[in-house]
């Protein structure tokens, strides 16, 4: 029985998440409305660990957002990230007064004093294009991506009831590939899921999800032979909102490579 609800839960899961990434809209989303269609699988009646990563992977996709904190070699960066109806990233830097935020298709690098004084008193330059840029960035702190890449893994593992600053999670661990990680992102496009296998480079990729009450992943841990990240996210679904630069005070760079951004 349980093979045959995991069975059919897959099948379900499936249309619900191209549904979702067929949506459209070009601003930021406003707060959903009650996911009815996947109410019934949220919490599934296989509480196996299989189970509840599919419940995790629904919890998020009909989150849509979250709100992200993140340390790379000491430095903290913090935004919200967007994955549904359009894609969305707001980070900001705590060495840095730059802020970078995508809205879909069009990047915004600046917000600081020194580049309106490089732009002669604008402070954001705007990067438009055809494909959704820092699409690399956006796709490693998208906990959509990660929950996604733990529930098609084989044998997830329960590890057990943790604390986690201020609550307790439920603590998950998986084992897959790059390939496996890549391949399981179907909403992505062929050459963001390639770019995804190469970015976390040879060899085995360990998950480790901590879970909160309502299977949503507040600390994602994702080790790969390319490194390690931790990821600590809040606010699901939450009253987050990005919004664009206002036109005055923004200047064109199209034509311009994107500069890098870190992490």
């Amino acid at each position: 029985m349980a093979a045959r609800w995991r069975t059919a839960a897959v099948v379900v899961l499936s249309a619900l998440l191209a549904a979702g990434c067929a949506s459209g809209g070009s601003k930021t989303p406003d707060a959903p409305s009650s996911p009815a269609a996947s109410t019934a699988l949220a919490t599934p009646t296989d509480r196996s660990p299989h189970g509840v990563l599919l419940s995790a992977q629904l919890a998020v996709h009909d989150a849509r957002r979250a709100a992200f904190r993140y340390s790379l070699g000491g430095e903290h960066v913090q935004g919200t990230v967007f994955w549904a109806p359009k894609t969305v990233l707001q980070l900001k830097r705590d060495t840095s007064a730059v802020q970078l935020i995508v809205l879909d298709t069009s990047a915004y690098l600046g917000g600081d004093q020194a580049t309106a004084e490089r732009l002669g008193g604008r402070h954001w330059e705007k990067y438009p294009g055809k494909e959704v840029p820092y699409s690399g960035l956006v796709d490693r702190l998208n906990p959509l991506v990660a929950v996604t890449a733990a529930a098609a893994a084989d044998t997830p593992e329960l590890v057990g009831e943790e604390k986690l600053q201020d609550s307790t999670a439920q603590h998950y661990r998986v084992t897959t590939t790059a390939a496996g990680y890549a391949a399981a992102q179907t909403q992505l496009s062929a050459a963001r899921r390639q770019a995804l296998e190469q970015a976390l480079g040879p060899g085995p990729v360990v998950l480790d999800l901590w879970l909160n009450d309502k299977d949503q992943p507040v600390q994602v841990r994702r080790s790969a032979s390319s490194g390690t990240d931790v990821i600590g996210y809040a606010e699901y679904g939450g009253p987050l909102s990005v919004q664009a630069p206002a036109e005055a005070d923004t200047a064109d760079a199209a034509g311009q490579s994107l500069p890098p951004v870190a992490p």
